[in-house]
């Protein structure tokens, strides 16, 4: 089963599943998850191919979809899921599979169609990393920073990294192999009609206005918000903000 970040002790509510994007970790959502675990108990997931959870040769949405599904299993076999970017992808893939496991969904900054652009420059630059030489994070923040990356993502890419062990916690070469899959989303024949949110950052071009359409035919309850000022990255850039959109939602 997937590493989890357990917060907080069962409620009458039910438990929110965390599922963090692309070269994320359950351990980047600390913050927000304690927070909500006022309400009801959150876990934190590390996706595979991520952190601490088993590398594999295959990364496709059906496939992170079924690993979400174990974890809500073994957690009573019923939960509200939040999903951020590829995260989000996985979620909706996990409603459209597993329906009968969810009782609301919010899907972070993307949609369910294919991306053109490509994130392989970024495993270029963590692979170009010297990591022999790093004793310390700011030394990878600096050598991202010589290729171009910038500040915010130096840091979150580097909480990734284990220094002593002088090795990325990332699945780089199957994550590059399986990016096709990563940026696309595959074709779903039926429809999940429980309540989702789609809440997106007001500065993001993630979920476009001509995405609507193909939101609707698969999630008919939808309803949608966006963070003001927020980009891609509207849980870090606008954590507050985020926490109570989301409590919120799944309080209604």
């Amino acid at each position: 089963m997937l590493n989890t970040i357990i917060h907080g002790e069962p409620t009458a509510n039910p438990p929110l599943l965390i599922a963090h994007g692309l070269y994320g970790s359950a351990r980047n959502w600390g913050v927000i998850a304690r927070r909500l675990s006022n309400e009801r108990q959150v876990v934190a997931v590390d996706m595979r191919n991520h952190a601490y959870s088993q590398w594999t040769d295959h990364h496709s949405y059906p496939e992170l979809a079924d690993d979400l599904a174990e974890v809500i299993e073994h957690h009573g076999g019923h939960a509200d899921v939040v999903g951020h970017s590829m995260g989000g992808k996985a979620a909706m893939a996990l409603a459209l599979r597993h329906g009968h496991l969810l009782r609301k969904l919010v899907v972070a900054d993307i949609a369910p169609v294919s991306y053109s652009h490509s994130q392989l420059p970024f495993i270029a630059a963590m692979r170009a990393v010297d990591l022999p030489s790093v004793t310390r994070r700011s030394d990878a923040e600096q050598q991202l920073a010589d290729q171009g990356v910038e500040k915010a993502l130096q840091s979150f890419f580097t909480q990734s990294l284990d220094i002593k062990g002088k090795k990325w916690l990332l699945n780089l070469d199957v994550l590059a192999a399986e990016m096709p899959k990563i940026m696309g989303f595959p074709q779903f024949q039926e429809a999940w009609d429980g309540p989702v949110l789609f809440l997106s950052g007001g500065a993001s071009d993630y979920v476009l206005s001509e995405y609507r359409d193909t939101i609707r035919a698969l999630f008919p309850a939808v309803r949608f918000a966006k963070i003001p000022g927020a980009g891609h990255w509207l849980h870090a850039e606008k954590p507050r903000e985020f926490e109570a959109a989301v409590r919120a939602f799944l309080n209604a």
